[in-house]
């Protein structure tokens, strides 16, 4: 910006001196100029047809010569002859000096050699060193003498000198001005370029809002408006584009699916945290395609030649199922890469086990008592016959198998409703306290005929809780019900119930056979049961704890399980309570 000014000042200054010089010049030259026409109009003025006839009457005297010069020197003044012009009185044949104002020898000159030809001889150049004239007196036809003025022109030098000092001060004096003016006159303009350079570096450091004053109404003007205008388009786009890159990576970080992205190298240039999770990769080592699946079995070689823009990959890798889609992107060479979208099918996978594994039990459970009431059915419909006893041994088989299939059916409708939301709950203020003494009597026979010992503690404040009563006496039935079933002979089932600040208790211990470590994590999946054989022989549908639950779920609860294989199991049912101290 300091050269640009420097060179507006160099510019405007050589402009300046350019034009004083040429004015000056101009001026010298018309003094010159001017000089010589004042010259010329006192000779013509002087030498008249007046002076001219008295000269040659003069001249025709004997002794002419001196008598011309008395009468120029009469004519003196009006020749304005001094020290610096001079007349002379030439032969009219040789040009010798004869006379004149001062004893310098004529030297012959072109105006002298045109008198000497009868002509009147005058210097026409401006710039000679003198000015002459040669006025010849002619005298029967002849050049008798000639009158030679010559100026050496030393008054037009003085004056010259003079006026060139007084130019050469001006000079200086408007030189300085010019100086100062040129500074003044290109900080104007260099000012306003200074400040667009400075709002410039201002945007690219990301200052976006800069915002410069418009202080002229020219084109310096119109371009601080459109520097602001261009600043304003500036930042709202890059808001724009902000706003696109900040929902870009808010739906990168927060999408469940993993996104990597990768150079044609095979350079790691961006990640989720899902894919991280998927991929189980370092997230702050790994840099490369090799090391984030290298687990996965797939080369980068085989990603970048596939057939088409797009290619799947399902892989499974340690306990996780992943469907792996790759495609690539960019349109020039060395623009283009690779973007992965991983999604994880480890869920679905299980529930599509689950699904075929719950209808395979659905249909097993079934097929059971189906295949028992069809072969004692046909038995007896072949024997017609057979005894009594035995008919009503068959009748109490078909008659148990039956009532096993509608509990299976009962359960599976529970299920089914709780699953879609479509369960009818009668809610309903209700003792708790009541509740619990219910599912222990409603056990207490079962649990002696089996010889075990099953003891109830209640604490006495235990709250009313809003909930629909029979569901949840139906989950404190299954357990017990489970323990009752799944502890030997001469057991002992302890039944509690605990109020504590914020939530109430409820347990239900035995010391039967225990739940191996391997099946506890998926004790209540539906129709899982531990010992198949034994669960169907006591005639249970291996749905019970899966109701129970979901019972409890839905009412913000929680059951959680304690088991030592052999030694005995512990669970407890978690309800919470309102801040009043009421159970929700």
């Amino acid at each position: 910006m300091r050269s640009l000014q420097m060179r507006l000042v160099f510019v405007l200054v050589l402009l300046i001196v350019s034009v004083m010089v040429i004015v000056g010049t101009f001026m010298l030259n018309q003094v010159s100029v001017y000089y010589f026409n004042d010259f010329t109009e006192q000779m013509n003025s002087v030498f008249n047809a007046e002076l001219f006839a008295m000269l040659k009457n003069e001249a025709q005297a004997e002794n002419g010569a001196e008598r011309l010069d008395a009468a120029l020197e009469a004519y003196s003044s009006s020749m304005r002859i001094s020290s610096y012009r001079n007349y002379y009185i030439l032969d009219g044949k040789t040009g010798s000096t004869l006379f004149g104002s001062n004893d310098e020898k004529v030297v012959r000159t072109p105006a002298i050699i045109s008198a000497l030809s009868g002509k009147i001889g005058q210097e026409k150049r401006v710039s000679s060193r003198y000015i002459d004239r040669a006025n010849p007196i002619i005298v029967d036809d002849e050049v008798r003498y000639i009158v030679y003025i010559k100026d050496t022109k030393q008054d037009q030098q003085r004056l010259t000198s003079s006026m060139f000092t007084i130019i050469l001060r001006t000079m200086m004096f408007a030189l300085l001005f010019a100086v100062l003016l040129s500074f003044v006159f290109a900080k104007t303009i260099t000012t306003p370029i200074e400040n667009i350079t400075k709002g410039a570096k201002k945007l690219s450091m990301g200052e976006l809002d800069t915002k410069l004053v418009v202080q002229t109404n020219d084109e310096i003007g119109t371009l601080t408006e459109t520097f602001n205008d261009m600043a304003a388009a500036l930042n709202a786009t890059l808001a724009k584009v902000e706003g696109e890159r900040n929902k870009l990576d808010t739906m990168f970080l927060y999408m469940t699916d993993g996104v990597t992205a990768f150079s044609r190298n095979g350079e790691l240039i961006h990640f989720n945290p899902a894919a991280v999770e998927m991929l189980s990769f370092d997230a702050n080592a790994a840099t490369s395609f090799a090391e984030v699946f290298k687990d996965c079995g797939i080369e980068l070689d085989d990603v970048l030649n596939m057939e088409g823009s797009f290619e799947e990959y399902n892989i499974e890798t340690g306990e996780k199922t992943l469907k792996i889609s790759f495609a690539l992107f960019g349109k020039a060479e060395e623009e283009r890469g690779i973007i992965a979208i991983i999604h994880d099918f480890t869920a679905q996978q299980k529930l599509e086990n689950s699904r075929r594994e719950f209808v395979a039990n659905v249909s097993h459970e079934l097929r059971t008592p189906l295949t028992n009431v069809k072969s004692y059915t046909e038995t007896l419909a072949e024997s017609p016959d057979a005894p009594d006893e035995m008919k009503e041994r068959f009748y109490s088989v078909i008659l148990n198998e039956t009532d096993r299939m509608t509990r299976i059916v009962k359960d599976l409708l529970t299920l089914s409703r709780l699953d879609s939301a479509k369960m009818d709950w009668k809610n309903e203020m209700f003792s708790l306290k009541k509740s619990v003494e219910n599912a222990y009597r409603a056990m207490e026979m079962e649990a002696r005929r089996h010889g075990h010992k099953l003891t109830l503690s209640v604490d006495e404040s235990l709250p009313s809780f809003y909930g629909d009563r029979e569901r949840i006496e139906q989950v404190f039935i299954n357990l017990l019900s489970n323990a009752v079933k799944y502890t030997t002979k001469d057991g002992k089932i302890d039944f509690s119930a605990e109020d504590y600040d914020e939530y109430i208790k409820i347990t239900v211990k035995d010391n039967g056979i225990g739940i191996p470590e391997k099946d506890q994590s998926r004790l209540f999946e539906r129709f899982y049961r531990v010992d198949k054989a034994r669960s169907r022989e006591m005639g249970g549908t291996g749905l019970g704890l899966a109701i129970a639950k979901e019972i409890v779920e839905h009412y913000g609860g929680e059951i959680k399980l304690e088991s030592v294989y052999g030694s005995g199991t512990t669970i407890w049912v978690i309800l919470p309570k309102n801040p009043e101290g009421e159970a929700v």
